[in-house]
């Protein structure tokens, strides 16, 4: 009687296809996720990067906050102060606080290298996708995936320190023109990266039966090709950052991109170089401690989630 009532009281409902192969899609995802996290926590030297750089951005958004001083505000009697409590990174030749002009001028650094690797992210990924995709395809695809090509090859072949000098003969010397310079000739790297990626994913047995089945392009690209390229397209930004940045300081170092009163690592670095034989050694400390930190940070991070998101890593 028991039995009976077990299978009166017992329910099957059928199975909805749709949901299981939903299930089956996100599962791998989502455990390949969490695999690279736990990766990433055990990594010492990444966690070690990734917090020096949550520090250093927070410190660029509240820094200048916290003390009392101005990074634009001169005090020509306060000039070239050494370390004190009232100026923690002391002061430069016309009595600015090195600390505000410190983190005023990460903002713009960290501005300039996240900008530009988003350009880079958008053009890189949408150029390289196309020429990889189309190639193959008839003609046409063939002929779309070569005259990219060839652009990408020509713009990988030009300096980005000539195209800023050819920028400044046009436009003035500021944060625009240093944001366009480095992403004219930034993004070709992502789009060879990218378009590699797609010309082996695209042959893969799961688009091959998407496209069977009728399934548009743009969706393939959307639900198959992108989430695979994810990581790839993530540590690549982890190093493109840092080099935005980089030539960012250089160029402002030479006087050809960010111009005072504007703070940015490269022009304090470019301050201090009349006066640092004289003893004042904070005003080149401070700024070059900044951006070795900060490529420290954006590399040891970088390194540990490549290695985390490598197949053939299992530690």
């Amino acid at each position: 009687m028991n039995q009976a009532l077990l299978k009166e009281d017992v329910q099957f409902q059928p199975l909805d296809k749709r949901n299981i192969h939903q299930h089956e899609q996100e599962r791998p995802s989502t455990y390949l996720w969490k695999d690279v996290l736990l990766k990433i926590v055990k990594n010492k030297l990444a966690m070690f990067g990734f917090i020096l750089l949550f520090l250093i951005v927070l410190l660029a958004i509240i820094g200048p906050h916290i003390v009392p001083h101005s990074p634009t505000k001169q005090s020509l009697t306060n000039g070239n102060l050494p370390l004190s409590s009232e100026h923690w990174f002391g002061t430069d030749d016309l009595g600015r606080d090195m600390w505000a002009r410190t983190w005023a001028g990460a903002r713009i650094s960290l501005t300039i290298g996240f900008v530009a690797a988003a350009i880079d992210l958008v053009i890189g990924v949408l150029v390289g996708g196309i020429s990889g995709y189309m190639a193959g395809r008839g003609k046409i695809g063939d002929r779309i995936d070569s005259f990219l090509m060839r652009v990408v090859e020509v713009l990988y072949g030009i300096p980005y320190l000539l195209v800023v000098i050819l920028l400044l003969v046009i436009m003035k010397p500021g944060l625009l023109t240093m944001i366009i310079a480095l992403s004219i000739t930034g993004w070709v790297g992502m789009a060879r990266i990218v378009r590699g990626q797609v010309l082996q994913l695209k042959e893969q047995e799961y688009v091959l039966a998407s496209e069977k089945l009728g399934t548009s392009h743009p969706r393939i690209i959307i639900k198959h090709l992108l989430p695979n390229m994810a990581g790839i397209i993530i540590v690549n930004l982890t190093f493109t950052i840092p080099q935005a940045i980089f030539a960012e300081s250089f160029l402002s170092f030479l006087g050809l991109g960010v111009q005072s009163p504007m703070a940015s690592w490269g022009t304090m670095a470019n301050d201090s170089l009349g006066v640092i034989l004289n003893g004042y050694w904070w005003r080149l400390f401070f700024p070059g401690l900044m951006i070795s930190l900060t490529m420290f940070a954006f590399n040891a991070f970088g390194d540990g989630l490549q290695d985390a998101l490598d197949p053939r890593s299992k530690n």
